[in-house]
């Protein structure tokens, strides 16, 4: 058959397979949404809100409306003809899937590791002799059977200096909002009572141990009548705890002067004398750090104007403090030790054409470490990273192994010169490392076993050129030898935002998945993130985040002008951040795209920062109270530029009841605004988890059948048939 007959027998195919679906979407309408229209006025410009009421979760009518969308959709996927083959993939990948470790930590000569279990909803705490020794794993303390009939998350955990306690910031359902719970290594025996809301949602937290281990320091939000009921999530300060004390007599040791949407994370020095505290002004990327002497006696080293965005321990204790105060792609100053005055601060490693990356956010492990005679820097050039070596005075000495087109996401000191490293590709699950200065690396037993292979996935690297000129690198993967005709299912996905970095992932189950049922799938890398250092985040932050989605426009436009797919066969998805990207390209250009999956996300841009962790976006996206920032941000708003009539998309959003990042009111808005206008008789739904956060259920069932309906939908709209 000649391309051209192949392309007339994919349309004849998807007309037929549209027409199914639109006959089910006439058999299944979504519930109605009343509209009660509420008029604000910004700047002299009068806005409707017709959907107002649906921001109150608590209310019984808006409970109601929820079930009754969560009923319909349920209705609509659980009769998709390829769901019950997808479950069964699903299920098979599960019971094949091996245990897998993160979130390494090393401590008192031994390592700590989280263990997840395909098989259970939560992890495992567990600690080895070393490194290398697996078979001496123990269970510290396991998420499961914590307390009967719960399972909980942990947001972080920090082992003390000798690696005998450790604290462990727990929740439920994916709220984030968590409890700090500290055990005896040995025995995995708790000591004391939790301390509760150590750790919430956007300003997180975060704890140090004392270097004698018989206290620590964390992060406290106002309790009590310390602040008024809408300050409960903010102005989060610095107490000091000894173990098994009422922690009401806890003393306060710094804080007071932070911001309101402060955001403070903390680090022991290898010797214990001293806590590094750094401050992050809300998620807009400017942070100051203060050194506490064992006194508590605080010291300023940096300010949020300064642009020093990352300041660590050096293994002889000195600072090392990547700045950007010359350079967007950041250079390493050093500080001796004992020297705190930044004038002081010596370049050891300028600027290159890689940028340097920091934590990327407070709750990440260091992406630069210094040993007792060599610095590892991790370095980003579009996308993909590398693990470069130096010497203390800044001499290259190399790169340390890592495949191509991987991603490195901690770097975990041991002693001396050695360290931990991960890497993973878009085809090679995640592997971890021990380097210890000299020679190749050793892999050790922590690689993620799995049974997915995709050596028959061929990846490049292309970029589109976005409105203005700029070029948007993206990856893009599929089976070797896929044919490229513009009916191949495209699934396109991306972020841009808060200089997160979209850096490789393996691509695991859905990749094999996607890719043998004819997918192409594409990672791009849009501005707002950090890929190319931080004029690549401005470049797509406030009055410039227009920028972003066009950017995705012309990524999606050159899929289509290089025939790897057509606008009928083109799935989209984001989540969070990447939700807005979807809502606002989904009302921008309705017609470049067949579905749309967006997930947690954030669709009125004006009234974002009045939901309870709004304030903290204000440094990303702008506040209303701006007259240019309301200009710009109303342009693109997606919940203000849904039409009457256009023929939107095919559309799931999902959205989860305990997400206290992105408010759920932002997906019940946005639906109800598109099934009201949507003329395309394609279905548009909303699906929310009560288990859920920001992100999946805590459930792993529940997760599972999350993914078929998402898988079940993007196979039904894009007219994909299961194999046998």
């Amino acid at each position: 058959m000649t391309t051209r007959s192949l392309s007339a027998a994919a349309g004849i195919l998807l007309f037929a397979i549209s027409n199914v679906f639109a006959q089910l979407s006439a058999v299944f309408s979504p519930p109605k949404a009343e509209k009660v229209p509420v008029t604000d006025t910004y700047h002299g410009v009068s806005v409707v809100d017709q959907y107002r009421w649906l921001e109150n979760g608590d209310d019984p009518k808006v409970k109601e409306w929820v079930a009754a969308q969560n009923a319909y959709s349920q209705e609509y996927l659980s009769k998709l003809p390829q769901r019950e083959a997808i479950v069964d993939f699903l299920k098979k990948v599960r019971q094949e899937a091996h245990v897998r470790y993160g979130d390494f930590e090393y401590a008192g000569g031994k390592l700590f590791a989280l263990k997840f279990d395909p098989e259970k909803s939560g992890a495992s705490l567990v600690v080895f002799r070393s490194p290398e020794d697996q078979a001496s794993e123990q269970v510290v303390v396991d998420l499961n059977t914590l307390v009967e009939g719960k399972v909980f998350q942990s947001s972080w955990y920090k082992p003390s200096v000798d690696g005998s306690k450790v604290g462990m910031a727990l929740g439920t359902g994916g709220s984030e909002d968590a409890a700090l719970y500290v055990f005896e290594v040995a025995n995995g025996k708790q000591i004391g009572e939790p301390m509760p809301r150590v750790q919430f949602a956007t300003a997180g937290g975060d704890m140090a141990w004392s270097g004698d281990g018989r206290g620590f320091y964390y992060t406290r939000y106002p309790q009590g009548n310390e602040r008024p009921p809408e300050d409960a999530n903010f102005y989060q300060q610095v107490y000091y705890h000894v173990l098994s004390t009422d922690a009401m007599r806890d003393r306060y040791v710094i804080g007071k002067e932070f911001p309101r949407i402060g955001e403070t994370a903390l680090n022991t020095s290898h010797d214990g004398k001293h806590i590094l505290v750094t401050v992050e002004d809300g998620d807009g990327g400017k942070y100051e750090h203060f050194l506490l002497a064992p006194d508590d006696t605080a010291t300023q080293i940096t300010r949020f104007d300064d642009k020093v965005v990352d300041v660590q321990f050096g293994a002889d204790d000195s600072l090392w403090l990547l700045s950007h105060a010359k350079s967007d792609r950041g250079e390493l100053d050093h500080l001796a030790t004992g020297d705190v005055k930044l004038k002081d601060a010596m370049r050891v490693i300028a600027p290159m054409r890689g940028s340097i990356e920091g934590t990327g956010s407070l709750g990440d492990m260091g992406r630069f470490l210094a040993g007792d005679h060599s610095l590892y820097v991790t370095v980003i050039d579009g996308g993909p990273e590398k693990i470069l070596k130096f010497d203390l005075h800044g001499k290259s000495e190399g790169e340390v192994p890592v495949p191509a087109i991987a991603s490195v996401s901690e770097l975990v000191p041991v002693a001396g010169d050695t360290f931990l490293y991960n890497a993973e590709t878009y085809t090679l699950p995640r592997q971890w490392f021990q380097y210890n200065g000299t020679g190749t690396a050793i892999a050790l037993p922590f690689k993620t076993q799995t049974n997915i292979n995709l050596a028959d996935i061929e990846v490049r690297r292309e970029y589109a050129t976005s409105k203005d000129g700029t070029k948007v690198p993206m990856t893009i993967m599929m089976r070797k030898g896929t044919k490229l005709d513009g009916t191949n299912p495209t699934y396109l996905t991306g972020y841009g935002g808060y200089g997160i970095s979209e850096t490789p992932y393996f691509l695991g189950s859905f990749g094999r998945l996607w890719f043998d049922h004819g997918g192409v799938l594409v990672d791009v890398n849009l501005r707002g993130g950090a890929e190319y250092g931080e004029s690549w985040h401005v470049g797509g932050n406030l009055l410039n985040k227009q920028h972003v989605f066009d950017d995705f426009v012309a990524s999606a436009q050159h899929l289509i002008d290089a025939k790897y797919t057509s606008p009928e066969h083109l799935a989209i998805q984001g989540g969070s951040n990447g939700g807005l990207l979807m809502g606002a390209v989904l009302t921008q250009h309705p017609e470049l795209f067949r579905v749309v999956l967006s997930e947690v996300g954030i669709y009125d841009m004006l009234r974002v920062e009045l939901d309870p962790n709004g304030s903290f976006n204000v440094t990303e996206f702008g506040t209303v109270k701006d007259p240019a920032l309301f200009k710009a941000m109303y342009a693109y708003s997606p919940y203000h530029n849904v039409k009457a009539g256009v023929k939107y998309p095919a559309v799931l959003f999902v959205t989860g009841d305990n997400d206290h990042r992105v408010n759920p009111a932002h997906s019940r808005k946005m639906i109800a605004e598109l099934q009201a206008a949507t003329a395309s008789n394609l279905p548009v739904m909303l699906r929310t988890n009560a288990n859920a956060g920001h992100g999946f259920s805590t459930d792993k069932d529940e997760a599972l059948e999350e993914m078929a309906d998402i898988d079940s939908f993007l196979f039904a709209q894009l007219g994909m048939q299961m194999a046998q």
